[in-house]
């Protein structure tokens, strides 16, 4: 066991000493308040006790000072024991009660530390504390992680918890441009705005960010420089903001040609509509990259937005088309009940694309044969998709159809042969021909 060690167990035995001081005198509180209701002898006892509280509270508060200053030595003397600067620890109790001096302290020894890896402050931050961490945390060169979300409070309120807000991020923004190993940002529940966004997404444009949350940070607007997109953003959460059609056009940038290389993308609890779906699922038509976009508690998607998500995975137009559609898509997430027909037929195509990850090419040709060569499934498709599809063996060469016939009976057995060969009998005969 290092110094480190010994110094973090010496703290978790000082704190754990003070709780259950602190709980024995609450335990001792109610009784006197239950013993001063029988007797006015207990009023010299009771004034002893309190004098007993404010040592507790006194040794609290010297026992906070202390973890901190002991954590502020070891960041600054690059403690290889510290990788982790985390609320969730013994000391991140004590986060709240820390000065304005004592944040940038801890911003400067993380700035010349270089085995600190993570900084998770899920404690309510205001500008003010941002800014004076950020005054010291100007670069680092071992940080990969920073959260500074408030979890708990978004999920039970939905709503940004307006810890710091636009100024907070701005404070950032030195340390953005100077973090040469940063992947992983959060954000969420903190009010931001969009122009905290918008500050924070120019900031990141060289950045090496992999993972950018930023849920519930009251964004109504976004503005997304095409020319200047993070390189290796793979996972992109705007969840429970007000993005609506117009910022589609902006996400479209990103999601646009095959230089994109955006993975996951959380539109969850926004404002888009059946236009703004249209936006997103024109430019996926290309896209080679995202695998999973989430649309749930969007409340404007109706039939027809769905009806281009549907189209999207699995165009029935032709073959050609359908073997032209997304095939790297894995999940949509969306309201629609299970049940919903458009929602089955999306479920089944992004099925077929899991099924056969990485291969494009045998996902078209699945879809071909389980959609296309089924003559119920390829009405019911046409019929959701507004196209007629009535004689799809014409798209066919006639030298290719008895391949095709016996696909057909393979795939879906005697009856779908018989209705395949009858539709077919007239390019046969000219094949013999």
């Amino acid at each position: 066991m290092d110094s480190s060690d010994i110094d973090d167990f010496n703290d978790i035995l000082l704190v754990r000493r003070i709780r259950q001081r602190r709980l024995a005198e609450r335990a001792g509180n109610r009784d006197r308040s239950d013993e001063e209701s029988l007797s006015d002898d207990d009023n010299n006892s009771s004034d002893e006790e309190e004098d007993d509280g404010d040592e507790e509270e006194q040794e609290y508060i010297n026992a906070a000072q202390d973890a901190i200053e002991n954590l502020l030595r070891r960041v600054r003397e690059n403690d290889p024991g510290t990788v982790e600067i985390s609320s969730n620890t013994e000391y991140g109790q004590y986060f709240k009660d820390m000065s304005g001096n004592q944040w940038e302290q801890l911003g400067l020894g993380i700035s010349s530390n270089n085995h600190v890896r993570e900084l998770e402050l899920r404690v309510t931050l205001n500008d003010e504390t941002m800014s004076s961490l950020f005054r010291g945390l100007t670069g680092s060169n071992s940080i990969k992680e920073v959260r500074l979300n408030e979890y708990g409070w978004m999920l039970l309120h939905r709503r940004p918890n307006n810890g710091f807000g636009v100024e907070g991020a701005r404070s950032m923004l030195p340390f953005l441009q100077n973090a040469s190993n940063l992947t992983s940002l959060n954000f969420t529940s903190n009010n931001i705005g969009s122009e905290g966004f918008n500050l924070l997404w120019r900031a990141l444009r060289d950045s090496p960010i992999e993972q950018l949350y930023c849920g519930y940070c009251g964004i109504e607007s976004i503005e997304i420089d095409g020319d200047h997109i993070p390189n290796n953003l793979r996972h992109l959460f705007l969840n429970g903001n007000r993005i609506d059609t117009d910022d589609c056009y902006e996400l479209a940038k990103l999601l646009q040609g095959r230089q994109s290389m955006l993975n996951y993308l959380d539109l969850d609890y926004n404002n888009i509509g059946d236009e703004g779906i249209t936006v997103l699922a024109n430019v996926l038509q290309s896209n080679t990259s995202l695998q999973n976009i989430r649309l749930r508690g969007n409340k404007m998607i109706r039939d027809e937005g769905m009806a281009s998500l549907l189209k999207l995975v699995n165009d029935i137009s032709s073959i050609k088309a359908t073997l032209n559609s997304n095939h790297t898509l894995h999940t949509i997430s969306v309201d629609k009940e299970v049940t919903n027909v458009i929602q089955r037929h999306i479920h089944a195509a992004t099925k077929i694309n899991r099924e056969n990850r990485n291969n494009t090419v045998a996902a078209g040709r699945a879809k071909v044969i389980h959609t296309q060569l089924n003559s119920a499934k390829r009405a019911e498709l046409a019929h959701l998709q507004g196209v007629d599809r009535s004689l799809y063996l014409s798209e066919i060469d006639n030298l290719h159809l008895p391949e095709v016939l016996a696909l057909v009976g393979k795939s879906h057995g005697h009856a779908e042969f018989f209705l395949a060969l009858q539709a077919s009998v007239t390019g046969l005969i000219s094949t013999v021909n």
